[in-house]
């Protein structure tokens, strides 16, 4: 991802979610409303009106805790099970 004329690069973060690779990039544009946001490989992002918070969330979306694991575990079982039933 190249950060457009009006971005500056923040911080880029090497993890994975969900079992695959994750790289998230982390930028500020005074252009926007919230000027601070962070964007994933997967399609993720998230925007924020300060830089507080926007590090610590990047990091925990590329380094899941073991709770948050669970919760995508559940998330996938989920949606195998709702794609199971419609097939029949």
């Amino acid at each position: 991802m190249k950060p457009q004329l009006t971005e500056f690069w923040v911080g880029t973060f090497h993890g994975s979610h969900d079992g695959f690779p994750a790289k998230v990039t982390a930028t500020h544009d005074d252009t926007r409303d919230e000027p601070y946001v962070w964007t994933c490989t997967c399609g993720a992002s998230r925007s924020f009106p300060t830089e507080h918070g926007v590090c610590a969330t990047a990091w925990r979306h590329t380094h899941p805790t073991r709770f948050d694991q669970l919760r995508q575990w559940a998330d996938r079982l989920r949606q195998s099970i709702a794609w199971l039933r419609r097939t029949r």
